[in-house]
């Protein structure tokens, strides 16, 4: 079953469950719905950003720190209810950056999205 709790404000806001470091879930709610009457794509964006982000973070050691760059998203086809689902992989990381992928998918299966995203791997300073 997946975590109730976000891992901060936002996530929380948007309901983002962890299923696994690389796998999260979201329930379509009628404040996911857009004007047009679609899943938002923001909320799209954030699953993706905070799944993207929990996968690099599980590699990444106590003194380095990660940084979105840029998230890149094919928008497929939308939902209007139902659960969400992200998966995330890495395609590449060294010592200064990382590429990763996501698919969406309904729980339905559909293909709702992909994604490819690059973050920053940077010295966390001391504290």
């Amino acid at each position: 079953m997946a975590d109730d709790a976000g891992i901060d404000g936002v996530s929380g806001w948007f309901g983002i469950r962890w299923e696994h470091r690389n796998v999260t879930r979201l329930t379509i709610t009628p404040e996911l719905i857009n004007a047009g009457g679609m899943l938002s794509g923001v909320a799209t964006y954030a699953l993706v950003d905070y799944t993207m982000g929990s996968t690099l973070w599980a590699e990444t050691s106590d003194e380095e720190g990660i940084a979105t760059v840029n998230i890149a998203i094919n928008y497929i086809q939308t939902a209007t209810e139902g659960d969400v689902i992200c998966e995330t992989g890495v395609d590449r990381r060294n010592r200064t950056s990382a590429v990763l992928r996501s698919e969406v998918r309904h729980e339905d299966g559909r293909l709702l999205a992909t994604a490819i995203g690059s973050y920053a791997i940077y010295p966390r300073r001391p504290r």
